[in-house]
């Protein structure tokens, strides 16, 4: 009955670190924000995407005069069609949290904008995807032998970490 809890703790445990870990939230555009990037430049958005590796719990945040930002299929994306987003914001500073691994796609809402440029493709990973990636593809230590090792510390950081946790999947 022991190990049971113990793994159970383990588990919340490691899903806390990974989500404390895995939140952090990316500034679109930097200091010039979500604009109509320059005539020459129309692929900056996606440019700036591929330069980061974005993770489920992760999020994305658009700051922005007279304009909005949606989510959008790819098939919308690829036509520049805001007709049906899947999120819209126009408040001027919009967050966007990843909820799952995937592609996510992102315009404007405004009338051509999204023709001269201003879209984007934001590839997000999952947990596994990301810890893989990160460890060269090592194996992890099994639940059961870090059960053993790490009791007392596992009590105490799922104490501490659990709220993180909840955090960042946004209850």
């Amino acid at each position: 009955m022991g190990s049971k809890s113990m793994t159970v703790l383990l588990l919340v445990t490691v899903g806390a670190i990974i989500c404390h870990v895995g939140c952090f939230t990316f500034e679109v555009g930097g200091n010039d924000g979500w604009v109509v990037p320059p005539a020459n430049d129309s692929k900056v958005y996606n440019d700036w995407a591929s330069e980061n590796r974005f993770r489920v719990g992760d999020a994305i945040q658009f700051r922005y005069r007279k304009d909005s930002v949606m989510a959008v299929t790819e098939a919308e994306y690829k036509k520049c069609n805001s007709t049906r987003p899947i999120f819209f914001s126009n408040t001027g500073d919009s967050v966007y949290r990843f909820n799952h691994s995937g592609s996510f796609y992102f315009i404007s809402g405004v009338s051509g904008h999204c023709e001269k440029g201003q879209k984007m493709i934001v590839k997000v990973m999952s947990h596994e995807e990301a810890w893989g990636s990160e460890k060269g593809g090592s194996s992890q230590p099994s639940s059961s032998t870090a059960a053993a090792s790490f009791p007392l510390f596992q009590a105490f950081a799922a104490s501490m970490l659990t709220p993180y946790l909840f955090s960042c999947a946004g209850f």
